[in-house]
């Protein structure tokens, strides 16, 4: 076998585990809408949170309306973002109708206690979600509204999600009450941190940018400590026109202490700035212990 065609089986074999990763984040999170959530009058966000009121006011299937609000929110991803994220988004909102309508009927596993409602239904809408859009998807429209809008108004794409939710949760207020709108936005809120761990992971990055008197040393010491590489950047100070070496080396957030006091043995007086990294893939440096 040829490596082209090794490397056309192995992308084709990657695209379908991205789009069972999808199906599954589609169940997970119909399965705390139907079994957690919905039961106890609580609504999840975006065009979700909208097809759960529309079917509780018209008696159309949650699955239903999920799929044809979803519509021209997944033009719109197609238009700002790419062909591919709409294609998993397709296959993630349709997974997500079926299983709701498949789901409407099992068993209700929390009743009445508002606290574990809340947490345990956005936890588990949050992993679901999470890992839809870890694999290239999206089980919701409303943030690719988001993103347009932010073109074409002076606010920032979060500050756009988080307006749209206030006017979704207004409308379920009108079905579910003021509580109910209220748990929903804290189970909302639960739902987003859990998206941000399962897109990031558990342990996450960060990236450290040092300037030190001492750059050489530094960079040795955090090989020999931490088995981590650095690069450097010629860098000038603005003031002073003195010219420095940047550190830049990346580590996981585990290791954040130990470099706190590896910059402190090697220079108190050291410049930091420290920034939370999304993902990080390649390099050859093997990871030693810390020691």
């Amino acid at each position: 076998m040829s490596t082209n065609e090794t490397k056309k089986k192995t992308g084709i074999l990657k695209k379908i585990l991205r789009a069972v990763a999808v199906i599954v984040g589609a169940f997970i999170t119909a399965y705390g809408l139907e079994s957690i959530l919905i039961p106890n009058n609580v609504s999840d966000g975006g065009v979700t949170g909208l097809s759960i009121v529309g079917s509780q006011l018209v008696g159309l299937p949650l699955g239903l309306l999920i799929a044809v609000l979803n519509i021209p929110f997944i033009f719109l991803g197609y238009k700002q973002i790419g062909k591919s994220f709409a294609i998993y988004s397709v296959i993630g909102i349709a997974s997500l109708a079926v299983s709701t309508s498949l789901m409407h009927h099992i068993p209700t596993i929390i009743q009445g206690d508002t606290l574990l409602v809340t947490v345990v239904g956005g936890i588990i809408i949050g992993t679901g979600m999470g890992l839809a859009l870890r694999n290239g998807g999206a089980l919701d429209g409303i943030d690719m509204l988001a993103v347009l809008l932010a073109r074409k108004l002076p606010f920032g794409t979060s500050d756009l999600i988080l307006f749209l939710n206030l006017f979704v949760f207004i409308i379920v207020s009108t079905v579910f009450g003021l509580q109910g709108a209220f748990m929903s936005g804290i189970a909302y809120f639960i739902a987003s941190k859990v998206i941000h761990i399962v897109e990031e992971g558990l342990s996450g990055s960060k990236t450290f940018k040092i300037i030190t008197t001492n750059p050489e040393l530094m960079v040795e010491t955090i090989r020999d400590r931490l088995g981590r590489t650095a690069t450097y950047n010629l860098v000038e100070g603005g003031y002073s026109n003195e010219k420095f070496k940047e550190i830049t080396c990346i580590i996981n957030r585990l290791e954040d202490s130990k470099m706190k006091e590896i910059i402190y043995e090697v220079d108190k007086n050291a410049f930091v700035a420290v920034y939370d990294v999304a993902e990080v893939k390649g390099g050859n440096m093997k990871k030693h212990d810390i020691h």
